[in-house]
Protein backbone atom coordinates (compact mmCIF):
# COMPACT_ATOMS: atom_id res chain seq x y z
CA UNK A 1 0.00 0.00 0.00
CA UNK A 2 3.03 2.27 0.00
CA UNK A 3 3.55 1.99 -3.78
CA UNK A 4 2.39 4.65 -6.28
CA UNK A 5 -1.18 4.48 -7.49
CA UNK A 6 -1.69 2.36 -10.62
CA UNK A 7 -4.80 2.13 -12.79
CA UNK A 8 -6.26 -0.65 -14.92
CA UNK A 9 -9.07 0.36 -17.28
CA UNK A 10 -11.50 -2.33 -18.43
CA UNK A 11 -14.39 -0.78 -20.34
CA UNK A 12 -17.09 -0.16 -17.75
CA UNK A 13 -14.86 -0.83 -14.75
CA UNK A 14 -11.67 0.64 -13.33
CA UNK A 15 -9.16 -0.91 -10.93
CA UNK A 16 -7.01 1.50 -8.92
CA UNK A 17 -4.09 -0.09 -7.09
CA UNK A 18 -2.72 1.62 -3.95
CA UNK A 19 -5.40 4.32 -4.07
CA UNK A 20 -5.61 4.41 -0.27
CA UNK A 21 -2.50 4.58 1.90
CA UNK A 22 -1.77 2.03 4.61
CA UNK A 23 -2.61 4.62 7.30
CA UNK A 24 -5.91 5.55 5.63
CA UNK A 25 -6.89 1.87 5.62
CA UNK A 26 -5.91 1.40 9.27
CA UNK A 27 -7.77 4.54 10.37
CA UNK A 28 -10.98 3.37 8.67
CA UNK A 29 -10.49 -0.08 10.20
CA UNK A 30 -10.24 1.55 13.64
CA UNK A 31 -13.46 3.52 13.03
CA UNK A 32 -15.34 0.45 11.85
CA UNK A 33 -14.23 -1.97 14.55
CA UNK A 34 -15.05 0.50 17.31
CA UNK A 35 -18.45 1.64 16.00
CA UNK A 36 -20.04 -0.99 13.75
CA UNK A 37 -23.46 -2.53 14.14
CA UNK A 38 -24.97 -5.75 12.81
CA UNK A 39 -25.40 -5.40 9.07
CA UNK A 40 -27.92 -5.98 6.34
CA UNK A 41 -26.85 -9.59 5.65
CA UNK A 42 -25.91 -12.55 7.89
CA UNK A 43 -22.35 -12.25 9.27
CA UNK A 44 -21.95 -8.74 7.83
CA UNK A 45 -21.29 -5.61 9.94
CA UNK A 46 -21.64 -1.98 8.89
CA UNK A 47 -20.78 1.57 9.95
CA UNK A 48 -22.62 4.44 8.29
CA UNK A 49 -21.89 8.15 8.59
CA UNK A 50 -25.35 8.81 9.97
CA UNK A 51 -24.77 6.16 12.66
CA UNK A 52 -21.54 7.90 13.72
CA UNK A 53 -23.52 11.11 14.13
CA UNK A 54 -26.30 9.39 16.06
CA UNK A 55 -23.80 7.93 18.56
CA UNK A 56 -22.05 11.23 19.32
CA UNK A 57 -19.08 10.39 17.11
CA UNK A 58 -19.74 12.84 14.28
CA UNK A 59 -16.08 13.90 14.35
CA UNK A 60 -15.19 10.47 12.94
CA UNK A 61 -16.66 11.41 9.58
CA UNK A 62 -13.66 13.69 8.98
CA UNK A 63 -11.26 10.96 7.72
CA UNK A 64 -13.88 10.02 5.10
CA UNK A 65 -14.09 13.53 3.62
CA UNK A 66 -10.93 13.65 1.44
CA UNK A 67 -11.39 10.01 0.39
CA UNK A 68 -14.98 10.59 -0.78
CA UNK A 69 -13.83 13.68 -2.69
CA UNK A 70 -10.98 11.84 -4.45
CA UNK A 71 -13.22 8.90 -5.35
CA UNK A 72 -15.94 11.12 -6.80
CA UNK A 73 -13.36 12.86 -8.99
CA UNK A 74 -12.05 9.49 -10.24
CA UNK A 75 -15.55 8.24 -11.07
CA UNK A 76 -16.50 11.45 -12.90
CA UNK A 77 -13.22 11.42 -14.83
CA UNK A 78 -13.28 7.74 -15.81
CA UNK A 79 -16.89 7.72 -16.96
CA UNK A 80 -16.55 11.11 -18.69
CA UNK A 81 -19.40 12.66 -16.72
CA UNK A 82 -20.53 15.98 -18.15
CA UNK A 83 -22.41 16.60 -14.91
CA UNK A 84 -21.61 16.48 -11.23
CA UNK A 85 -22.29 13.22 -9.46
CA UNK A 86 -23.68 12.99 -5.95
CA UNK A 87 -22.53 10.55 -3.29
CA UNK A 88 -25.64 8.48 -2.57
CA UNK A 89 -24.23 6.35 0.25
CA UNK A 90 -20.97 5.91 2.17
CA UNK A 91 -20.38 2.96 4.50
CA UNK A 92 -17.77 0.72 6.04
CA UNK A 93 -18.74 -2.92 5.59
CA UNK A 94 -17.02 -6.01 6.95
CA UNK A 95 -17.67 -9.59 5.95
CA UNK A 96 -16.94 -12.30 8.52
CA UNK A 97 -16.80 -16.07 8.34
CA UNK A 98 -19.92 -17.45 6.67
CA UNK A 99 -20.86 -14.28 4.74
CA UNK A 100 -21.21 -14.17 0.94
CA UNK A 101 -23.43 -12.71 -1.77
CA UNK A 102 -24.54 -14.25 -5.06
CA UNK A 103 -24.80 -12.74 -8.53
CA UNK A 104 -26.41 -9.28 -8.50
CA UNK A 105 -26.12 -5.73 -9.75
CA UNK A 106 -26.02 -2.85 -7.28
CA UNK A 107 -29.27 -1.35 -8.62
CA UNK A 108 -31.24 -4.62 -8.51
CA UNK A 109 -34.06 -3.35 -6.27
CA UNK A 110 -36.65 -0.66 -7.03
CA UNK A 111 -35.33 1.40 -4.11
CA UNK A 112 -31.76 1.21 -5.51
CA UNK A 113 -32.43 2.39 -9.08
CA UNK A 114 -30.87 5.79 -8.30
CA UNK A 115 -27.43 4.14 -8.06
CA UNK A 116 -25.38 4.77 -11.21
CA UNK A 117 -21.82 3.98 -10.16
CA UNK A 118 -20.09 2.07 -7.36
CA UNK A 119 -16.68 2.17 -5.70
CA UNK A 120 -15.43 -0.59 -3.41
CA UNK A 121 -12.23 0.18 -1.48
CA UNK A 122 -10.41 -2.75 0.10
CA UNK A 123 -9.00 -1.98 3.54
CA UNK A 124 -7.23 -5.30 4.11
CA UNK A 125 -5.89 -8.18 2.05
CA UNK A 126 -6.88 -11.65 0.92
CA UNK A 127 -4.60 -14.29 2.43
CA UNK A 128 -3.07 -12.09 5.12
CA UNK A 129 -6.26 -10.92 6.85
CA UNK A 130 -8.99 -13.25 5.61
CA UNK A 131 -9.62 -16.27 3.42
CA UNK A 132 -12.31 -16.53 0.79
CA UNK A 133 -14.12 -13.35 -0.19
CA UNK A 134 -12.92 -13.10 -3.80
CA UNK A 135 -14.93 -10.66 -5.94
CA UNK A 136 -16.14 -11.97 -9.32
CA UNK A 137 -17.64 -10.22 -12.34
CA UNK A 138 -20.03 -12.37 -14.38
CA UNK A 139 -18.75 -11.03 -17.70
CA UNK A 140 -15.69 -9.25 -19.06
CA UNK A 141 -12.23 -8.64 -17.67
CA UNK A 142 -10.98 -8.89 -15.05
CA UNK A 143 -13.23 -11.81 -14.13
CA UNK A 144 -11.92 -12.00 -10.55
CA UNK A 145 -10.63 -9.34 -8.14
CA UNK A 146 -8.31 -10.50 -5.35
CA UNK A 147 -8.83 -7.92 -2.56
CA UNK A 148 -5.65 -6.11 -1.57
CA UNK A 149 -5.54 -3.33 1.03
CA UNK A 150 -5.54 0.09 -0.63
CA UNK A 151 -7.03 -1.06 -3.96
CA UNK A 152 -10.33 0.27 -5.35
CA UNK A 153 -12.76 -1.23 -7.86
CA UNK A 154 -15.02 1.26 -9.68
CA UNK A 155 -17.86 0.12 -11.94
CA UNK A 156 -21.33 0.93 -13.23
CA UNK A 157 -24.03 -0.16 -10.80
CA UNK A 158 -26.28 -1.66 -13.51
CA UNK A 159 -26.58 -5.06 -15.21
CA UNK A 160 -23.36 -4.50 -17.17
CA UNK A 161 -21.46 -5.29 -13.98
CA UNK A 162 -23.23 -8.21 -12.34
CA UNK A 163 -20.93 -9.55 -9.63
CA UNK A 164 -20.67 -11.84 -6.60
CA UNK A 165 -18.49 -12.34 -3.50
CA UNK A 166 -17.28 -15.78 -2.38
CA UNK A 167 -17.98 -16.96 1.14
CA UNK A 168 -15.51 -15.80 3.78
CA UNK A 169 -13.94 -18.86 5.39
CA UNK A 170 -11.71 -17.12 7.96
CA UNK A 171 -10.96 -13.63 9.24
CA UNK A 172 -12.77 -10.38 8.47
CA UNK A 173 -12.86 -8.74 5.02
CA UNK A 174 -13.03 -4.93 5.37
CA UNK A 175 -14.30 -2.53 2.71
CA UNK A 176 -15.33 1.08 2.25
CA UNK A 177 -18.26 1.18 -0.19
CA UNK A 178 -19.64 4.25 -1.98
CA UNK A 179 -22.44 4.61 -4.50
CA UNK A 180 -22.91 7.62 -6.75
CA UNK A 181 -26.05 9.00 -8.38
CA UNK A 182 -26.87 11.53 -11.09
CA UNK A 183 -30.02 12.44 -9.13
CA UNK A 184 -29.51 15.29 -6.64
CA UNK A 185 -32.51 14.20 -4.60
CA UNK A 186 -30.42 11.26 -3.34
CA UNK A 187 -27.46 13.42 -2.31
CA UNK A 188 -26.07 11.99 0.94
CA UNK A 189 -24.27 15.26 1.73
CA UNK A 190 -27.47 17.28 2.10
CA UNK A 191 -28.92 14.73 4.52
CA UNK A 192 -25.72 14.57 6.58
CA UNK A 193 -25.41 18.37 6.79
CA UNK A 194 -29.00 18.54 8.04
CA UNK A 195 -28.20 15.96 10.74
CA UNK A 196 -25.04 17.80 11.73
CA UNK A 197 -26.88 21.10 11.93
CA UNK A 198 -29.57 19.60 14.14
CA UNK A 199 -26.94 18.20 16.52
CA UNK A 200 -24.29 20.85 16.12
CA UNK A 201 -21.72 20.79 18.92
CA UNK A 202 -21.20 24.39 19.98
CA UNK A 203 -18.87 23.47 22.83
CA UNK A 204 -15.41 21.92 22.45
CA UNK A 205 -15.65 20.23 25.85
CA UNK A 206 -14.07 16.77 25.47
CA UNK A 207 -16.92 14.98 27.22
CA UNK A 208 -19.21 15.96 24.33
CA UNK A 209 -17.04 13.81 22.05
CA UNK A 210 -17.46 10.64 24.08
CA UNK A 211 -19.50 8.02 22.20
CA UNK A 212 -23.00 7.05 23.26
CA UNK A 213 -24.19 3.51 22.43
CA UNK A 214 -27.25 3.00 20.27
CA UNK A 215 -30.02 0.51 21.11
CA UNK A 216 -28.65 -2.87 22.20
CA UNK A 217 -30.36 -4.72 19.34
CA UNK A 218 -28.09 -2.88 16.89
CA UNK A 219 -25.09 -4.61 18.50
CA UNK A 220 -26.62 -8.04 19.02
CA UNK A 221 -25.34 -10.73 16.67
CA UNK A 222 -27.60 -13.74 16.34
CA UNK A 223 -26.88 -16.95 14.37
CA UNK A 224 -30.26 -16.26 12.76
CA UNK A 225 -29.76 -12.60 11.95
CA UNK A 226 -33.42 -12.17 11.06
CA UNK A 227 -33.98 -12.47 14.80
CA UNK A 228 -32.64 -10.30 17.65
CA UNK A 229 -33.33 -13.07 20.19
CA UNK A 230 -30.93 -12.41 23.06
CA UNK A 231 -31.17 -16.02 24.19
CA UNK A 232 -28.76 -16.71 21.32
CA UNK A 233 -25.67 -14.95 19.98
CA UNK A 234 -23.60 -12.16 21.54
CA UNK A 235 -23.07 -8.42 21.87
CA UNK A 236 -20.51 -7.38 19.23
CA UNK A 237 -18.97 -4.60 21.37
CA UNK A 238 -18.20 -7.11 24.12
CA UNK A 239 -17.06 -9.66 21.51
CA UNK A 240 -14.53 -7.33 19.88
CA UNK A 241 -13.02 -6.66 23.30
CA UNK A 242 -13.05 -10.36 24.17
CA UNK A 243 -11.09 -11.53 21.09
CA UNK A 244 -8.37 -9.02 22.00
CA UNK A 245 -8.07 -10.39 25.54
CA UNK A 246 -10.16 -7.88 27.53
CA UNK A 247 -13.01 -8.34 29.99
CA UNK A 248 -15.30 -5.77 31.60
CA UNK A 249 -15.89 -4.86 35.20
CA UNK A 250 -18.58 -2.29 35.93
CA UNK A 251 -17.94 0.39 38.51
CA UNK A 252 -20.87 -0.83 40.59
CA UNK A 253 -22.10 -4.39 41.00
CA UNK A 254 -24.44 -4.97 38.04
CA UNK A 255 -24.75 -8.73 38.39
CA UNK A 256 -28.45 -8.27 39.13
CA UNK A 257 -29.04 -6.32 35.89
CA UNK A 258 -30.51 -8.15 32.89
CA UNK A 259 -30.99 -5.11 30.63
CA UNK A 260 -28.22 -5.03 28.02
CA UNK A 261 -29.15 -1.53 26.83
CA UNK A 262 -28.67 -0.25 30.38
CA UNK A 263 -25.33 -2.01 30.75
CA UNK A 264 -24.00 -0.56 27.49
CA UNK A 265 -24.35 2.91 29.04
CA UNK A 266 -22.72 2.11 32.39
CA UNK A 267 -19.21 3.24 33.47
CA UNK A 268 -16.71 0.38 33.50
CA UNK A 269 -13.10 -0.68 33.83
CA UNK A 270 -11.10 -3.13 31.72
CA UNK A 271 -9.40 -6.32 32.86
CA UNK A 272 -6.84 -8.62 31.25
CA UNK A 273 -6.07 -11.95 32.83
CA UNK A 274 -5.64 -11.34 36.57
CA UNK A 275 -5.20 -7.59 36.21
CA UNK A 276 -7.69 -4.75 36.63
CA UNK A 277 -6.89 -1.43 34.96
CA UNK A 278 -8.32 1.22 37.29
CA UNK A 279 -9.04 3.87 34.65
CA UNK A 280 -12.81 4.38 34.31
CA UNK A 281 -14.47 4.49 30.89
CA UNK A 282 -17.81 6.23 30.50
CA UNK A 283 -19.40 3.28 28.68
CA UNK A 284 -18.56 0.23 26.57
CA UNK A 285 -18.18 2.20 23.30
CA UNK A 286 -15.71 4.55 24.99
CA UNK A 287 -13.62 1.54 26.08
CA UNK A 288 -13.92 -0.09 22.66
CA UNK A 289 -12.81 3.04 20.80
CA UNK A 290 -9.71 3.35 22.99
CA UNK A 291 -8.86 -0.36 22.63
CA UNK A 292 -9.21 -0.25 18.84
CA UNK A 293 -7.21 2.99 18.73
CA UNK A 294 -4.48 1.23 20.71
CA UNK A 295 -4.50 -1.62 18.16
CA UNK A 296 -4.11 0.90 15.35
CA UNK A 297 -1.39 3.02 16.97
CA UNK A 298 0.48 0.44 19.09
CA UNK A 299 3.67 0.56 16.93
CA UNK A 300 3.92 4.32 17.60
CA UNK A 301 3.71 3.84 21.35
CA UNK A 302 6.57 1.32 21.33
CA UNK A 303 8.95 4.02 20.18
CA UNK A 304 7.53 6.76 22.42
CA UNK A 305 10.00 7.94 25.07
CA UNK A 306 7.28 9.01 27.49
CA UNK A 307 7.20 8.36 31.21
CA UNK A 308 3.70 7.31 32.20
CA UNK A 309 2.34 5.96 35.44
CA UNK A 310 -0.44 3.43 35.36
CA UNK A 311 -2.71 2.00 38.01
CA UNK A 312 -3.20 -1.76 37.75
CA UNK A 313 -4.28 -4.05 40.57
CA UNK A 314 -4.88 -7.76 40.93
CA UNK A 315 -8.50 -8.83 40.60
CA UNK A 316 -10.16 -10.00 43.78
CA UNK A 317 -12.22 -13.17 43.89
CA UNK A 318 -15.46 -11.22 44.24
CA UNK A 319 -14.57 -9.10 41.19
CA UNK A 320 -13.91 -12.27 39.17
CA UNK A 321 -17.29 -13.62 40.14
CA UNK A 322 -18.96 -10.37 39.06
CA UNK A 323 -17.57 -10.30 35.54
CA UNK A 324 -18.16 -14.03 35.03
CA UNK A 325 -21.81 -13.43 35.93
CA UNK A 326 -22.08 -10.42 33.59
CA UNK A 327 -20.35 -12.28 30.77
CA UNK A 328 -23.36 -14.58 30.55
CA UNK A 329 -25.50 -11.55 29.61
CA UNK A 330 -23.20 -10.37 26.82
CA UNK A 331 -22.51 -13.75 25.24
CA UNK A 332 -24.48 -16.97 24.96
CA UNK A 333 -21.86 -18.91 22.97
CA UNK A 334 -18.15 -17.99 23.24
CA UNK A 335 -17.29 -20.45 20.46
CA UNK A 336 -19.53 -18.48 18.12
CA UNK A 337 -17.65 -15.28 19.01
CA UNK A 338 -14.32 -16.90 18.20
CA UNK A 339 -15.71 -18.34 14.98
CA UNK A 340 -17.02 -14.99 13.74
CA UNK A 341 -14.32 -12.55 14.91
CA UNK A 342 -11.14 -14.30 15.86
CA UNK A 343 -8.12 -13.92 13.58
CA UNK A 344 -5.61 -16.16 15.33
CA UNK A 345 -2.42 -14.57 13.99
CA UNK A 346 -3.50 -11.04 14.90
CA UNK A 347 -4.84 -11.96 18.33
CA UNK A 348 -1.66 -13.85 19.30
CA UNK A 349 0.44 -10.86 18.20
CA UNK A 350 -1.72 -8.41 20.17
CA UNK A 351 -1.61 -10.58 23.29
CA UNK A 352 2.17 -10.95 23.09
CA UNK A 353 2.97 -7.23 22.70
CA UNK A 354 0.48 -5.70 25.15
CA UNK A 355 1.44 -3.61 28.18
CA UNK A 356 -0.59 -1.21 30.32
CA UNK A 357 1.92 1.67 30.06
CA UNK A 358 1.50 1.83 26.28
CA UNK A 359 -2.25 1.52 26.77
CA UNK A 360 -2.23 4.50 29.16
CA UNK A 361 -0.44 6.55 26.49
CA UNK A 362 -3.11 5.42 24.01
CA UNK A 363 -5.89 6.93 26.15
CA UNK A 364 -4.30 10.39 26.10
CA UNK A 365 -3.44 10.11 22.40
CA UNK A 366 -7.01 9.05 21.57
CA UNK A 367 -8.34 12.08 23.44
CA UNK A 368 -6.04 14.39 21.43
CA UNK A 369 -7.14 12.68 18.20
CA UNK A 370 -10.83 13.16 19.06
CA UNK A 371 -10.34 16.85 19.95
CA UNK A 372 -8.45 17.45 16.69
CA UNK A 373 -11.19 15.89 14.54
CA UNK A 374 -13.86 17.74 16.51
CA UNK A 375 -12.14 21.09 15.86
CA UNK A 376 -11.90 20.26 12.15
CA UNK A 377 -15.60 19.43 12.06
CA UNK A 378 -16.58 22.63 13.86
CA UNK A 379 -14.50 24.72 11.45
CA UNK A 380 -15.70 22.89 8.33
CA UNK A 381 -19.44 22.81 9.01
CA UNK A 382 -20.16 26.49 8.20
CA UNK A 383 -18.53 26.00 4.77
CA UNK A 384 -20.50 22.80 4.19
CA UNK A 385 -23.73 24.52 5.11
CA UNK A 386 -23.03 27.36 2.68
CA UNK A 387 -22.19 25.03 -0.22
CA UNK A 388 -24.60 22.27 0.82
CA UNK A 389 -21.74 19.88 0.13
CA UNK A 390 -19.22 18.01 2.27
CA UNK A 391 -15.70 18.71 1.07
CA UNK A 392 -12.17 19.03 2.36
CA UNK A 393 -11.86 22.60 3.67
CA UNK A 394 -8.30 23.87 3.24
CA UNK A 395 -6.41 25.41 6.16
CA UNK A 396 -6.49 28.80 4.43
CA UNK A 397 -10.31 28.67 4.26
CA UNK A 398 -10.46 27.73 7.93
Amino acid sequence: MGDPEEAEEHGRRLILHNFLSFQECKELEFIHKSNCTVGYRPHVFSTTLSHLMATNSAHLIMPFVPIRERLKEKVEEFFGCQYELFVEFTGLISWCRGSSIGWHSDDNRPYLKQRDFAAVCYLNSYGNDFKGGLFHFQDGDPATIVPSGGDVVIYTADSRNIHSVDEITDGERLTLALWFSRDATYDEDAKLITLLSQNFLHDNAPELCLPLPASSNMYWFSPDQASSDQQLGFDICWARLHVLGYDLLFHQDKSYCSNISELLMEPLRLTRGDELFEHEFINILHALQVVQFYCWKAPDFKSAKVEETTSVVVLSQSQRERFVCLKSLFVKDVRLVDSVFSNVTFVESAQHSFNWVDFTIAIATWEDYVRKLHRELVMSLPHWRTQQSIFNVSLDEK
